[in-house]
């Protein structure tokens, strides 16, 4: 049937672990970099470390297993396969919420946060601030289907998540989102309206305020210095993916140490793991669960249909205002910063707003705690009216 949810397990046959196997081995390794630092991108010694653990010691059955210990489904939404877990809250008031991750990011993100948002009170929390969590993998990526036309933008993701949500039986909801998945919850907030209650960002999209420009605060003056950095020295993966997607795809999809450096790169450069003034990225997220991430792109190979969302979207921002009430956590190392008279310029009715002290851009990865205490925190008032 058209409209129908079917149970999906996740089992990826043995020959093509074994197939990643023998190319890992037989990568043809390129020169090493000529400076001391991942300035050049990742490091010719740690790309090999971390190929060895690859070879060695992951386990893609225990991904797996994680993945399947909740319920994945997969339903048809615009011809397109769309796969996403479900855990209801077992709590009736229960808010229901669809988590909507980025690139270089997949499912894998949330792993640590689904169990304490359905169960607060196994995880430090309270039942009243229960979710009934969706979330899915964006067309092109993971186990969803891959687009075979030109139009899969970031506002058409956000319809499909509504209609998704309305598959499932949740008439009201809220988003969450950072990276594309701010951008797609956004979106919902505008096209959404009266089924899409309220948002949470962790990477708000918002346009520096001209009006500001002669009276920055110091967090302004961060944000356009950080904006800087990206254009300059950051943003090399954005520029080839939004023009040509399909050209860098084929590195990427025939070498598996390819496409795990194209992605853990940027996890180096967008991950708060400074200890004891020297980045180390081990130190937050471990290689099994860096691995993890690389597979869902490697498995699936998605390498292109992934980067094509760059090419729909990367150039033509939506910058409209949102009237949807909104709440935002300024993660430090966030690639993108503003401040909050900035957002308010935009989000109209900005409900919450805080600024943490640790974090980067994979919040949910990196901090689950602090992501769920922040989910918890915006959306108590929406419970309430």
């Amino acid at each position: 049937m058209k409209n129908s949810i079917r149970p999906f397990q996740i089992n990826i046959p043995e020959n093509e672990l074994n197939q990643l196997s023998e190319r890992l081995k037989n990568t043809r390794w390129p020169d090493a970099e000529t400076v001391s630092s991942w300035d050049q991108g990742i490091p010719l010694d740690y790309a090999k470390s971390l190929t060895n653990y690859w070879i060695n010691e992951y386990d893609w059955r225990r991904c797996e297993k994680m993945l399947n210990q909740w319920p994945n489904y997969m339903t048809s939404i615009d011809d397109l396969d769309i796969h996403f877990i479900h855990k209801p809250s077992p709590h009736p008031d229960a808010l229901p919420i669809i988590i909507s991750h980025g690139w270089p990011g997949s499912v894998i993100e949330f792993c640590k946060v689904i169990d304490a948002l359905t169960e607060p009170e196994k995880h430090g929390g309270d039942a009243k601030d229960a979710f009934s969590v969706v979330v899915p993998s964006l067309p092109g990526y993971g186990f969803s289907d891959k687009p075979n036309n030109p139009g899969t933008s970031v506002e058409k993701i956000g319809r499909m998540w509504g209609q998704l949500m309305k598959r499932i039986g949740y008439k009201e909801y809220v988003a969450q989102g950072g990276d594309w998945g701010a951008i797609i919850s956004q979106s919902m907030a505008i096209t959404e309206v009266g089924d899409c209650k309220a948002i949470h960002l962790n990477m708000p999209i918002v346009m520096p305020d001209p009006e500001t420009m002669n009276e920055l605060s110091e967090k302004e003056q961060s944000a356009l210095a950080a904006m800087n950095y990206y254009n300059e020295w950051d943003s090399g993966y954005s520029k080839q993916q939004s023009t040509r997607p399909q050209t860098v795809a084929y590195g990427l999809s025939d070498s598996p140490v390819g496409q795990m450096s194209w992605i853990i790169e940027k996890f180096y450069s967008w991950t708060d793991c400074v200890q004891e003034g020297e980045k180390k990225l081990e130190s937050v997220l471990t290689k099994d669960e860096l691995l993890d991430n690389v597979m869902i792109f490697w498995l699936t190979n998605s390498s292109a249909s992934s980067a094509r969302l760059y090419w729909e979207s990367f150039n033509n921002p939506n910058f409209d205002p949102i009237n949807t009430p909104t709440g935002c956590s300024q993660f430090p190392k966030e690639i993108f910063q503003c401040s909050r008279r900035w957002a308010e310029k935009r989000f109209s009715n900005l409900i919450y707003w805080n600024e943490l002290d640790r974090g980067g851009h994979f919040a949910a990865f990196e901090r689950p705690d602090t992501f769920v205490e922040e989910l918890r925190n915006c959306f108590r008032s929406i419970r309430l009216s």
